[in-house]
């Protein structure tokens, strides 16, 4: 008896072989399936992401420790904290404006339960284990702003998370006991591991884009994953998926939970990467800064995140050298709308429009694509 009549025997269910959805993913005879989901993982690998990884690799070794600190860890930094937006925006659906509060939230824990300049506030604990705390915390605070928010939809999403925001700007500033006031904390470094000190540029450097790369591949892992293709669903259709059985609530809670992790670790490379944090960090304009790269890049790409946090620094840098300092909002604001206006997928939706127009120029006539 074969194992499909066997199945029919036991329980009356009709045993289906599973659908590939990919030549590369069926499993060939004899091999596991973890064998040939590494072997579909493998052949998705392209040139152009070699190319990204030995660039982003030897990056330090030939740019200046300028371009090494200030423009790539200031980047892979930021685009960590934006990537819990694209995320939250692209996949779940909830546009959040309360991402770099999160991460402010964890700085300043960071700074309270670690080592900073007021030595009358800072607890003084080990740096690993105020590290841990600080992103467990600002995890748990992340969680609690998604318990709030995810009972609503659009713009009612955008005007509580920014009331959160805003709550905690004004409680930084005027709060002297814990938060220190509008001084904020300084002198908070990266610690030294191993005798490798994270002040210089190039470690630091490493640090930033091991986190950003764990974080990029973690958020790629996951909206492949049974939680985030359910969340897509949700964001999508949530009646649907609440007839189906999914717990829409606790998935977009969930959801908040794990953006706000992304994005506390990438508080605590920001505050790292300046040596201090202030109210200003987390402040209105901070708040929209996050929403601007993350749209830049594009909303629907974890990659998108890093590329917008690229040219918003670029920007923030060089762009004064070509209009006044007090300008740069007038500049950022000018890319955005025009960003918003040509291509709604952002840089990289820009990007693709341009590969197909070119690829359509290049085909030769009589021979179209066949689309399945």
């Amino acid at each position: 008896m074969n194992s499909s009549a066997s199945a029919v025997a036991r329980g009356g269910r009709e045993a289906r072989a599973p659908i590939a959805l990919h030549p590369a993913a069926s499993p060939r005879p004899g091999e596991a399936p973890a064998a040939a989901r590494w072997r579909s993982a493998w052949r998705a690998v392209k040139v152009r992401h070699v190319l990204v990884m030995v660039f982003v690799l030897g990056y330090p070794f030939f740019a200046s420790p300028f371009f090494t600190f200030q423009i790539g860890a200031q980047s892979l930094a930021l685009g960590l904290i934006a990537l819990s937006l694209t995320f939250l925006g692209g996949y779940g659906g909830m546009v959040s404006l309360a991402q770099m509060t999160v991460a402010g939230f964890a700085a300043y824990m960071l700074a309270i339960f670690g080592s900073s300049s007021n030595v009358a506030i800072s607890l003084g604990w080990p740096w690993w284990l105020a590290l841990i705390v600080a992103v467990s915390l600002a995890t748990f605070v992340a969680a609690g702003i998604g318990w709030l928010s995810v009972r609503t939809e659009g713009i009612y999403t955008i005007m509580i998370t920014l009331a959160v925001g805003v709550a905690f700007f004004y409680l930084a500033q005027q709060n002297y006991t814990i938060f220190n006031g509008f001084q904020g904390f300084s002198r908070i470094g990266p610690p030294t591991v191993f005798e490798l000190d994270m002040h210089e540029p190039m470690p630091f450097y490493f640090l930033v884009l091991a986190c950003s790369l764990a974080g990029y591949f973690f958020i790629k892992h996951l909206i492949r994953a049974p939680f985030g293709i359910a969340l897509q669903g949700i964001r999508d259709n949530p009646r649907r998926m609440q007839a189906l059985g999914f717990d829409v609530t606790a998935h977009r809670v969930a959801a908040y939970a794990v953006a706000g992790f992304l994005a506390a670790v990438g508080g605590v490379l920001m505050v790292w990467y300046n040596g201090r944090i202030s109210p200003g960090t987390v402040g209105v304009g901070a708040m929209i800064n996050i929403l601007i790269i993350a749209v830049l890049g594009g909303m629907k790409h974890p990659i998108g995140a890093f590329i917008g946090a690229i040219v918003f620094v670029l920007l923030q840098n060089f762009a004064i050298d070509l209009v006044d300092r007090e300008r740069f909002n007038l500049v950022i604001g000018g890319v955005f709308l025009a960003i918003v206006l040509f291509s709604p997928d952002g840089l990289l939706g820009l990007w693709q429009s341009l590969r197909n127009r070119l690829g359509a120029s290049f085909t030769p006539r009589g021979r179209g694509r066949i689309h399945r």
